[in-house]
């Protein structure tokens, strides 16, 4: 919700300082079958007032990619098949992109960073990231400053991407509230115990922050 309307407010702002129409916010809502948050969503794209929409349901993409690999003699977990699921968003955007001379704006934020709460090359992969040194607070802030209404920013943050445990909040994945990891962020004292757990999921998802090391990168050294 923030990083579109700070896209937005971009955009009307680059219209205005170079007299050039052409360029434009484009909002893309990529739902899996029905969202049971639907009305939310619309909420949003209201909040927003982004310049055009598009909205591609990946549900065949995602059960066509399903029965391929089940047809090579694989089956998919419900865990992966959920990234999966944030991957073919992500190529879909780039797709989008692509064909209209654009960039993928992401939405990460820097709770989410510390922890490796995000997919690799699913939402992980992205052009620009506004909000990577905000943390969850910062990010409620900026959206009662803007005007949001309060259901879209106070409801429990979830990725919704696995079929078996849907709308599961992110709170209970990690272990520790938002408010711990934006406190240890903001180098306030927390209890050790979620210090530990804030620290090894920094350790076990640090391949998410680096770029894959090539042969240049040993070259140029």
């Amino acid at each position: 919700t923030l990083t579109g309307k700070l896209c937005q407010l971009a955009i009307k702002e680059l219209r205005y300082e170079t007299g050039e129409k052409q360029y434009k916010f484009i909002a893309v809502r990529l739902p899996y079958g029905k969202q049971k948050d639907e009305a939310d969503c619309n909420d949003v794209i209201t909040f927003i007032q982004p310049d055009d929409i598009i909205i591609i349901n990946i549900q065949n993409a995602i059960q066509a990619s399903e029965a391929t690999l089940r047809h090579a003699g694989l089956t998919l977990s419900d865990f992966v098949k959920g990234n999966e699921k944030a991957r073919e968003r992500m190529k879909i955007q780039y797709s989008i992109a692509g064909m209209t001379a654009g960039l993928v704006v992401g939405t990460n934020n820097a709770a989410e960073a510390i922890t490796g709460f995000f997919t690799k090359y699913g939402d992980g992969g992205t052009d620009l990231n506004p909000l990577f040194r905000l943390n969850k607070r910062q990010v409620t802030a900026l959206l009662q400053y803007f005007g949001c209404p309060e259901h879209l920013y106070v409801k429990a943050p979830t990725a919704d991407l696995e079929d078996e445990r849907p709308a599961l909040p992110d709170e209970l994945v990690l272990g520790v509230t938002y408010a711990q990891i934006d406190d240890y962020l903001e180098g306030k004292t927390i209890d050790v115990e979620a210090v530990l757990i804030i620290e090894d999921w920094y350790q076990r998802t640090q391949h998410k922050r680096n770029l894959p090391i090539t042969i240049f990168d040993n070259f140029w050294r």
